[in-house]
């Protein structure tokens, strides 16, 4: 029976001293050899005789520099443990521990490259006969690997693309057992891709995406395969959530498709479509407002275009200020509400001041409501109404209704002529 002996165990000091880093680090693991045939003890490391076997190790603090005695003993402890060190050193390592070593020092200093490689030199390249060649396809690779073929060919792929650039050698100049120089293990993940959806062209795309944002792609195409758990995450918690309506909004200009889904899932949801037409509310009061500060003008009720006094830009400019320290998660409909309602109060205010404006404003309303009741009263035709139809459609509130509106253009007119006749 072998039995390994950690290194750290096996150099612990007596006395609670603490063993020096040096030390630690540089004496590997050491294997005693004994037999438990028949109840004989192997020959295992013992401690030193001063210290209970199942004693528990401490780590030490360093002595007082006024505790000579023990200093002393520490001294002694550190020359007994350099000459443990020396003696391991000098003594044969068995052949798979030295093994084992080698490859974790390959593995350490290349990565997926030291595999990548095993992969190259033993699977022949696509479209090579098999009797050109002594090596196996990917397929016998895995099988004899106890893996699968699709990952034996994320790593025959990487190296594929990594011989494009001249990285590594091309497949046909390797032979199998063959051994290189391999690049550095930081390099492997350029060109390795741990998902077979990475190979694909949505794969690519993501994975290029991936890489503009600064992130392994390795982490969005697991997203990307598992929608399912994206949906929970969106669901469960808000930052995922806000993070999805941003990538969605920044995707609207060139997904016609998406684009065209959430408009119809807007219209047909009764919330949203009142929240779509609050926020454009809210988005045309506070661009009434900024006009006025970018412009220096300001339209009146009426719609006329008139230059905005000063004090009207230095409220409006006060508000838009107000306006965009708030936090982005703050609600804006209450601050734009004010804004508008006070800079239209300094606009009416204004107009009220100026005779002539005011004039003006009235003319512009009138003008306004007329054409509104010009092109309504336009729509009251019967043009599409045969004779014998007229009988089922015309009802009495309906004559009377028109004889009224007749009555208040009479009126209307009247006080107009009365009125130019004095002018």
């Amino acid at each position: 029976m072998t039995v390994a002996i950690d290194a750290s165990e096996a150099a612990a000091p007596t006395g609670g001293d603490a063993v020096p880093p040096q030390a630690a680090e540089s004496t590997p693991a050491v294997d005693a050899q004994g037999s438990t045939t028949d109840g004989e003890a192997g020959n295992f490391w013992q401690p030193p005789a001063d210290t209970p076997a199942d004693a528990p190790q401490e780590t030490a603090h360093p002595a007082p520099a006024e505790d000579a005695e023990d200093t002393d003993d520490a001294e002694d402890t550190a020359d007994t443990e350099d000459t443990e060190d020396t003696a391991d050193a000098d003594a044969e390592v068995p052949e798979p521990i030295a093994r084992d070593a080698h490859e974790f020092g390959v593995y350490a200093r290349t990565g997926g490259w030291a595999f990548a490689l095993k992969v190259a030199r033993s699977v022949r390249p696509g479209g090579q006969p098999a009797g050109e060649t002594s090596k196996v396809s990917a397929r016998r690779f895995a099988g004899l690997a106890g893996c699968s073929a699709d990952r034996v060919m994320r790593f025959y792929k990487a190296w594929d693309r990594a011989a494009d650039d001249g990285i590594v050698p091309q497949f046909e100049s390797l032979a199998p057992g063959a051994d290189i120089e391999l690049p550095e293990a930081d390099v492997w993940l350029s060109y390795y891709v741990s998902r077979s959806s990475g190979t694909s062209v949505r794969g690519q795309a993501i994975t290029e995406a991936a890489e503009a944002e600064g992130i392994r792609p390795t982490k969005a195409l697991e997203v990307a395969e598992n929608p399912t758990a994206l949906r929970a995450a969106i669901l469960a918690d808000p930052g995922t959530a806000e993070a999805a309506r941003k990538a969605l909004m920044d995707r609207l200009g060139e997904d016609p498709v998406l684009r065209t889904g959430m408009a119809r899932d807007i219209v047909r949801t009764d919330d949203l479509k009142k929240a779509v037409a609050e926020e454009s509310k809210t988005g045309g009061q506070l661009e009434y407002v900024r006009k006025i500060v970018e412009e220096g003008q300001v339209k009146t009720p009426a719609g006329q275009k008139i230059e905005a006094p000063r004090s009207l830009r230095e409220e409006a400019e006060r508000h838009l200020s107000l306006i965009d320290e708030l936090d982005e998660d703050e609600e804006t409909g209450e601050w734009a509400q004010e804004a508008y309602d006070s800079v239209r109060t300094l606009v009416a205010e204004t107009v009220e001041k100026d005779p002539e404006l005011r004039v003006q404003e009235r003319r512009a309303k009138f003008y306004s409501s007329l054409q509104k009741a010009t092109k309504a009263f336009e729509e009251l035709t019967f043009d599409d109404v045969d004779g014998e139809e007229m009988d089922t459609i015309v009802e009495d509130d309906m004559l009377q209704r028109l004889e009224e509106l007749q009555e208040a253009i009479s009126t209307c007119i009247s006080a107009l002529q009365k009125a130019k006749g004095a002018s």
